[in-house]
C-alpha cells in the first residue's frame, strides 16, 4: 500500500512538474508582456534618388540626403545633381539654349586668395557672398557673378553648385573649333589649385570618377582645359596638371583628348 501512495505521489508531482507549472509561467509571462510593451516604431527614410521608402537603419545619410545604396548614390538625379557631391546651389547660372548638346568637360583651376587652400572664399565667391574687405583681391572679383558646376578641393571634397541640366558661368568669352561660348554646351569642374603647384591625387581620385559619371549621364566628346578654349586669356588647369594621368586613370581615349596629354 504504501510503495502505491509513493508511486502516486511521484506520478502527480511529475505530471506537475511537467505539465501543469511550465504553462503556468507562459501563461504569466504573455500576460505581462501584453500588459507593459508597446509596438516597436521602425523609423523610415526616403531614398533621394527612387523615391523608395525604407528602414532608416538600412539606409546612409550625405548632405541632409538619404540613399538607399551606392549605385544611386554615385548617380546623377532627373535634376541633374550628383548624389555623392557636396550641394552648394549657386545663383550665377540660367538654361542652355533649346536643342543644345552638352558634349565637352572644361578643366579650370582656382584658389581664393591665390595659392592660399582651404578659405572657403571658393564657395563664397560662386554664391556672390564674397566679403571685398577680407583680401585686397576680393575687391577686384567681389562684384563678378561666376559659378562652375563643381568644385574638387584640395581634400579631394567633391562640390557641385550647378545642375549640369542647367549652364553655369565658367568658361566666359570661349571658342571650341568652330564653336562660340562654350558654356552653352560644356560643363565646367573647377580644381582648388594653381597651376604650378602639383595637384593632390586625391583630387585626381576625385576627378576620374566624375569624370566616369558625366560620361555615363552624357555623351561627352571632348576633355579640354580652359586654355585651349581661351589660349590668350587663360592658362589654367596649368602646367601642373597631369592631363595623361587622368586619361588613364578616367579611361578617357584619345580622340576625347583634341589638345593632346601632354601638360600645359
Amino acid at each position: 500500500m504504501l510503495k502505491i501512495i509513493e508511486f502516486l505521489l511521484f506520478f502527480f508531482m511529475a505530471y506537475w512538474v511537467l505539465f501543469i507549472y511550465p504553462h503556468r509561467n507562459a501563461v504569466k509571462t504573455a500576460k505581462t508582456v501584453d500588459a507593459t510593451s508597446t509596438p516597436e516604431v521602425v523609423q523610415m527614410a526616403t531614398c533621394h534618388f527612387c523615391k523608395i521608402r525604407l528602414p532608416l537603419n538600412e539606409s546612409f545619410l550625405f548632405d541632409q540626403r538619404y540613399f538607399c545604396g551606392m549605385e544611386h548614390f554615385n548617380t546623377f538625379d532627373t535634376n541633374g545633381w550628383l548624389g555623392c557631391a557636396k550641394q552648394i546651389r549657386s545663383p550665377n547660372h540660367d538654361e542652355r539654349p533649346e536643342d543644345v548638346n552638352v558634349d565637352t568637360v572644361v578643366i579650370h583651376h582656382i584658389s581664393l586668395p591665390e595659392g592660399r587652400f582651404g578659405s572657403g572664399a571658393i564657395e563664397q565667391f560662386f554664391t556672390n557672398q564674397l566679403d571685398p574687405q577680407e583680401d585686397p583681391y576680393f575687391e577686384q572679383i567681389a562684384h563678378l557673378e561666376v559659378s562652375a558646376h563643381f568644385l574638387i578641393k584640395r581634400s579631394g571634397e567633391l562640390i557641385q553648385f550647378v545642375s549640369i541640366h542647367d549652364r553655369a558661368w565658367h568658361a566666359g568669352a570661349s571658342q571650341l573649333f568652330e564653336r562660340e561660348k562654350v558654356n552653352d554646351f560644356s560643363v565646367g569642374i573647377e580644381m582648388e589649385g594653381t597651376g604650378d603647384i602639383p595637384y593632390e591625387n586625391t583630387q585626381y581620385q576625385t576627378l576620374a570618377k566624375l569624370v566616369q559619371m558625366i560620361e555615363k549621364e552624357l555623351h561627352i566628346n571632348y576633355f579640354v582645359g580652359h586654355s585651349d578654349i581661351s589660349p590668350n586669356r587663360k592658362t589654367d588647369p596649368g602646367k601642373s596638371f597631369d592631363w595623361k594621368y587622368v586619361s588613364q586613370n578616367a579611361k578617357i581615349p584619345e580622340n576625347k583628348l583634341p589638345f593632346g596629354s601632354s601638360s600645359r
